[in-house]
Protein backbone atom coordinates (compact mmCIF):
# COMPACT_ATOMS: atom_id res chain seq x y z
CA UNK A 1 0.00 0.00 0.00
CA UNK A 2 2.76 2.71 1.19
CA UNK A 3 5.33 0.95 -2.03
CA UNK A 4 2.43 2.38 -4.53
CA UNK A 5 4.60 4.60 -6.94
CA UNK A 6 1.82 5.52 -8.89
CA UNK A 7 -0.30 7.16 -6.32
CA UNK A 8 2.61 8.88 -4.54
CA UNK A 9 3.87 10.55 -7.62
CA UNK A 10 0.23 11.74 -9.00
CA UNK A 11 0.13 13.47 -5.96
CA UNK A 12 3.72 14.88 -5.80
CA UNK A 13 3.14 16.33 -9.15
CA UNK A 14 0.05 17.66 -8.05
CA UNK A 15 1.21 19.42 -4.91
CA UNK A 16 4.53 20.76 -7.02
CA UNK A 17 2.23 22.30 -10.06
CA UNK A 18 -0.37 24.13 -7.04
CA UNK A 19 3.05 25.09 -5.35
CA UNK A 20 4.00 26.90 -8.72
CA UNK A 21 0.59 28.10 -9.43
CA UNK A 22 0.29 30.06 -6.12
CA UNK A 23 3.47 30.82 -5.71
CA UNK A 24 3.82 34.90 -5.69
CA UNK A 25 6.86 34.27 -7.15
CA UNK A 26 6.07 32.88 -10.56
CA UNK A 27 2.30 35.50 -11.02
CA UNK A 28 3.63 39.00 -10.50
CA UNK A 29 1.83 41.90 -11.18
CA UNK A 30 3.06 43.84 -14.41
CA UNK A 31 4.50 47.53 -13.48
CA UNK A 32 2.47 50.61 -13.52
CA UNK A 33 3.80 52.32 -15.97
CA UNK A 34 2.07 55.74 -14.63
CA UNK A 35 4.53 55.74 -12.24
CA UNK A 36 7.85 55.61 -13.77
CA UNK A 37 9.52 58.85 -13.41
CA UNK A 38 11.20 60.57 -16.04
CA UNK A 39 14.45 61.98 -13.96
CA UNK A 40 13.98 65.53 -16.12
CA UNK A 41 11.18 67.93 -15.09
CA UNK A 42 7.64 67.07 -17.13
CA UNK A 43 8.43 70.21 -19.14
CA UNK A 44 11.58 68.97 -20.40
CA UNK A 45 10.11 65.04 -20.59
CA UNK A 46 7.27 66.42 -22.52
CA UNK A 47 9.45 68.19 -25.10
CA UNK A 48 11.48 64.64 -25.22
CA UNK A 49 8.45 62.85 -25.77
CA UNK A 50 7.07 65.19 -28.37
CA UNK A 51 10.20 64.90 -30.35
CA UNK A 52 10.20 60.75 -30.04
CA UNK A 53 6.74 60.53 -30.96
CA UNK A 54 7.14 62.67 -34.27
CA UNK A 55 10.33 59.93 -34.95
CA UNK A 56 8.21 56.85 -34.55
CA UNK A 57 5.11 58.14 -36.32
CA UNK A 58 7.08 59.34 -39.21
CA UNK A 59 9.75 56.16 -39.47
CA UNK A 60 6.94 53.44 -38.74
CA UNK A 61 6.95 50.43 -36.09
CA UNK A 62 10.92 50.98 -34.70
CA UNK A 63 12.88 48.64 -32.62
CA UNK A 64 14.37 50.80 -29.55
CA UNK A 65 18.16 50.56 -31.17
CA UNK A 66 16.59 52.32 -34.46
CA UNK A 67 14.22 54.57 -32.48
CA UNK A 68 17.83 55.44 -30.27
CA UNK A 69 19.65 55.90 -33.85
CA UNK A 70 17.23 58.07 -35.72
CA UNK A 71 17.01 59.97 -32.31
CA UNK A 72 20.70 60.98 -32.56
CA UNK A 73 20.40 61.55 -36.22
CA UNK A 74 17.42 64.08 -35.29
CA UNK A 75 19.35 65.64 -32.78
CA UNK A 76 17.01 65.58 -30.01
CA UNK A 77 18.40 67.97 -26.69
CA UNK A 78 18.37 66.29 -23.77
CA UNK A 79 18.53 62.53 -23.95
CA UNK A 80 21.95 61.68 -22.71
CA UNK A 81 21.65 58.31 -23.12
CA UNK A 82 19.56 55.24 -24.96
CA UNK A 83 18.58 54.12 -21.34
CA UNK A 84 17.44 57.41 -20.70
CA UNK A 85 15.25 57.33 -23.84
CA UNK A 86 14.33 53.63 -22.86
CA UNK A 87 12.84 55.33 -19.62
CA UNK A 88 11.25 57.62 -21.30
CA UNK A 89 9.48 55.46 -23.99
CA UNK A 90 8.32 53.26 -20.79
CA UNK A 91 6.86 56.93 -19.41
CA UNK A 92 5.35 57.32 -22.96
CA UNK A 93 3.74 54.12 -22.80
CA UNK A 94 2.49 54.97 -19.57
CA UNK A 95 0.84 57.89 -20.59
CA UNK A 96 -0.61 55.80 -23.55
CA UNK A 97 1.49 57.99 -26.34
CA UNK A 98 2.66 54.46 -27.48
CA UNK A 99 2.38 51.05 -27.40
CA UNK A 100 5.09 47.96 -27.98
CA UNK A 101 3.99 45.21 -30.31
CA UNK A 102 5.86 41.99 -30.69
CA UNK A 103 6.83 40.22 -33.99
CA UNK A 104 7.93 36.36 -34.09
CA UNK A 105 10.60 35.82 -36.43
CA UNK A 106 11.39 32.24 -35.69
CA UNK A 107 12.14 31.24 -32.33
CA UNK A 108 13.02 35.05 -31.35
CA UNK A 109 10.93 37.95 -30.65
CA UNK A 110 11.20 41.39 -32.30
CA UNK A 111 9.41 44.17 -29.98
CA UNK A 112 8.25 47.22 -32.21
CA UNK A 113 7.05 50.80 -31.18
CA UNK A 114 4.26 52.30 -32.60
CA UNK A 115 2.42 55.03 -32.22
CA UNK A 116 -1.71 54.75 -30.66
CA UNK A 117 -4.39 55.82 -33.17
CA UNK A 118 -5.13 59.34 -33.92
CA UNK A 119 -8.18 60.75 -31.43
CA UNK A 120 -10.75 61.93 -34.26
CA UNK A 121 -11.61 58.15 -35.11
CA UNK A 122 -12.92 57.87 -31.66
CA UNK A 123 -13.88 60.99 -32.02
CA UNK A 124 -16.72 59.88 -34.94
CA UNK A 125 -17.41 56.83 -33.60
CA UNK A 126 -18.51 59.04 -30.22
CA UNK A 127 -20.61 61.46 -32.47
CA UNK A 128 -22.57 58.38 -34.73
CA UNK A 129 -23.37 57.37 -30.94
CA UNK A 130 -25.15 60.92 -30.05
CA UNK A 131 -26.90 60.65 -33.59
CA UNK A 132 -28.68 57.35 -32.23
CA UNK A 133 -28.93 58.57 -29.13
CA UNK A 134 -31.03 61.48 -30.49
CA UNK A 135 -32.61 60.04 -33.24
CA UNK A 136 -34.11 57.51 -30.55
CA UNK A 137 -35.43 59.90 -28.20
CA UNK A 138 -37.67 61.98 -31.84
CA UNK A 139 -39.27 58.61 -32.25
CA UNK A 140 -40.42 58.31 -28.39
CA UNK A 141 -41.98 61.21 -28.80
CA UNK A 142 -43.84 60.39 -31.62
CA UNK A 143 -45.16 57.26 -30.46
CA UNK A 144 -46.58 59.61 -27.38
CA UNK A 145 -48.26 61.95 -30.11
CA UNK A 146 -49.40 59.23 -31.97
CA UNK A 147 -51.50 57.85 -28.99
Amino acid sequence: MWNSSSNGNGMMKMTTTMMRYFSSSSRKRAPNLRKINPRVPFEEAAYLAEGLYGIIKTNGPLTISNAWNHAKDAGISGLSSKTHMKLLLKWMQGRSMLKQICNHVGSTKKFFLTTLPDGPQLDQSNSSMDLKIKSGKRQNSNKKRAR
